[in-house]
């Protein structure tokens, strides 16, 4: 009955601002959290129903077939690879093991669960049997142990029939021993990503949280206060859904904190009978929207702070899907579903899969201070911005306040370079503001007097101020004078989208004092400069892109590498981005500035529009 109210749910039409009644969750005491535990194997988000409408849809739908075909390929693949090693490449991480073991996990007890085939059993036993032998997880690094311990939890649940009670003991062994002991020091202690907000904390209590749950009816003591501590820890995280699904880490990391959120949720409900409430926290049933409007129409997505351009593939869609009967993360879910077991656990033919028709094209996400606009869904030619405001303090964050992305015609005009490597010295600490595509110079914003420290306060805030949307036009306007303030009065960036006749891009500065001003936009285009540098033309996979400043009278394009400023620091190991220039407008001496770019995709030999009259920011509807 709960599944068919849930698919009638998915079949209504998408109400985008529609929320379940929020709850404070209740997490019951340690001794009373597994009370309602179901006994018996497998109960960690599928039991034994739920596999046996797997391997029917394995045979009866197109979509599941493919994907149970790729699953059988990879799973015979790994019966003549090695089990993993204890290796730690970076001196650091034990995370690439981890993720191996979790993902070879779950090929190998799905196809278990499927066939009853002892060949996936001995090989998942090769495999656990390894890492159960490791000196630790690597605690210090707490990500490894956590996924680790998930990667157990999987083998010992899905897997649990094929197990003599030696097996058994060796796993649940390995899981007190080397997940919950050092998570229960941290939890004891109030170690720091037990008290954080971003995904270390997902993460970390996901990963411990199945592993109680996995366990918990032959461990109930340990198991108990770690899940008790699990879910008090989860809402600090997950407050920062709200209030309308964003992720301030960016959409890469919005993948894997949800990943990890949904598994210990959909654990929960599928051992436990229920979640304890935390679904239900303001803002997580609306967290299918980031993905959706941050995937651009080329496939990309909008990659700001860490996160990385690829498409955000994404299984936990189909879950948000079922669970809050929204039609746009099943529509998403099919468009970009990666295909892998938990693809299959969470997947339901029935659910909608047509893109609703009154998805907006445009959005503000106000808890992250990001807007996306495009100016059609389903067309990878279709004109798109993604602006960033925002955080700086996020974790992941860049100092890329004002930064935005461009494209169109089927062309990423306006790039993010992304994150650099995560092993440089400081990359995280003192020296994180000295590599350049960290900072505002490596990214598509406006930067004031720049010098040698932090080009943005890396503590600032900038709230997007306006925001409007129609079908003919969006307004997007950042205050970011807290980025600047040492150096301005006052500082805005506004963003004018006009699909199908141009895109402004707007920046209005006040000072007491003359300041330099330097405009950056990042590209792998070719770039040729008009003869009075007022405009360019950009050229790539064979569209083009005309630039063209409204204003001042005396701004000028330069084409430069991407690459810090003479005055900026210069750090060895950084990536040196060879691929990739930028088009830059540079103004010395300012005081009061309206720099004014509009950017036009050239299409055949239409001839362009004149030059807008430039509008203040205030005057923008």
């Amino acid at each position: 009955p709960m599944f068919a109210l849930l698919v009638l749910a998915a079949l209504a039409p998408f109400h985008p601002l529609q929320e379940p009644k929020p709850v404070t969750p209740t997490i019951p005491p340690p001794d009373q959290i597994l009370k309602t535990l179901k006994p018996g194997h497998p109960r960690l988000l599928a039991d034994n129903a739920r596999f046996a409408e797997i391997g029917r849809l394995g045979r009866t739908d197109p979509l599941a077939r493919e994907w149970l075909a790729r699953i059988r390929a990879e799973g015979e693949g790994l019966l003549t690879a090695e089990p993993s090693k204890y290796e730690i490449p970076d001196g650091l991480r034990l995370l690439a093991t981890s993720r191996r073991v979790l993902d070879r996990l779950l090929v190998l007890g799905m196809l278990w669960r499927l066939d009853q085939d002892r060949r996936w059993a001995d090989r998942a036993w090769a495999e656990l049997e390894a890492a159960a032998r490791f000196p630790d997880w690597n605690p210090r690094h707490f990500l490894d142990t956590a996924e680790m311990t998930h990667a157990f939890a999987i083998g010992y649940d899905w897997l649990y029939d094929a197990w003599t009670p030696e097996q058994r003991a060796t796993l649940r062994e390995a899981i007190i021993r080397h997940g919950f002991a050092p998570g229960l020091r941290v939890y004891r202690q109030q170690g720091w990503w037990s008290v954080s907000e971003h995904n270390w904390n997902q993460v970390c209590n996901g990963g411990l949280g199945m592993g109680a749950v996995a366990i918990g009816d032959e461990a109930p003591t340990e198991s108990g206060e770690i899940l008790h501590e699990a879910l008090k820890s989860l809402p600090r995280a997950m407050k920062n859904y709200g209030p309308d699904g964003a992720w301030a880490e960016g959409p890469g990391y919005w993948n894997y904190a949800t990943k990890y959120n949904v598994a210990i949720l959909a654990g929960l409900e599928t051992a436990l009978g229920t979640d304890f409430g935390l679904s239900r926290i303001p803002g997580f049933s609306l967290c299918g929207l980031f993905p959706i409007h941050s995937t651009a129409p080329t496939g990309q997505s909008f990659n700001y702070a860490d996160s990385g351009s690829e498409p955000t593939r994404a299984p936990e869609m189909w879950w948000l899907a079922r669970r809050f009967g929204n039609p746009a993360y099943s529509w998403y879910a099919r468009k970009f579903a990666p295909g892998t077991p938990l693809d299959l656990v969470w997947y339901d033919p029935k659910l909608p899969t047509a893109r609703p028709a009154n998805l907006p094209a445009s959005r503000h996400f106000r808890g992250s201070e990001v807007v996306m606009m495009r100016s059609a869904w389903d067309d990878p030619a279709a004109w798109w911005v993604g602006f960033k405001a925002g955080d700086n303090k996020a974790n992941h964050s860049h100092l890329d306040l004002g930064s935005f992305l461009l494209e169109a015609s089927g062309v990423r005009w306006a790039l993010d370079l992304g994150a650099d490597n995560y092993n440089l010295p400081g990359f995280f600490g003192l020296q994180r503001w000295t590599y350049y595509r960290l900072r505002a110079e490596g990214n598509n914003t406006i930067v004031y007097a720049p010098h040698n420290g932090p080009d943005q306060n890396p503590r600032a805030v900038a709230p997007i101020v306006r925001y409007s949307s129609t079908k003919a036009r969006t307004v997007a306007i950042a205050d970011l004078t807290q980025a600047y303030a040492r150096a301005v009065q006052s500082a805005r960036r506004g963003i004018l989208f006009r699909p199908g006749d141009r895109v402004t891009v707007q920046d209005e500065m006040a000072s007491a004092a003359p300041v330099d001003a330097w405009w950056f936009m990042h590209t792998r285009a070719e770039v040729q400069l008009a003869a009075d540098g007022r405009s360019a033309i950009l050229s790539q996979s064979g569209q083009r892109l005309l630039a063209r400043i409204a204003s001042p009278a005396q701004a000028r394009f330069q084409v430069m590498a991407a690459a810090p400023l003479p005055s900026s620091p210069n750090p060895e190991g950084q990536n040196r981005n060879a691929d990739f220039r930028k088009l830059a407008v540079y103004l010395p001496g300012q005081t009061n500035l309206t720099l004014a770019i509009e950017l036009l995709p050239l299409e055949g030999e239409r001839k362009p529009p004149p030059i807008a009259r430039v509008l203040p920011l205030d005057s923008w509807r």
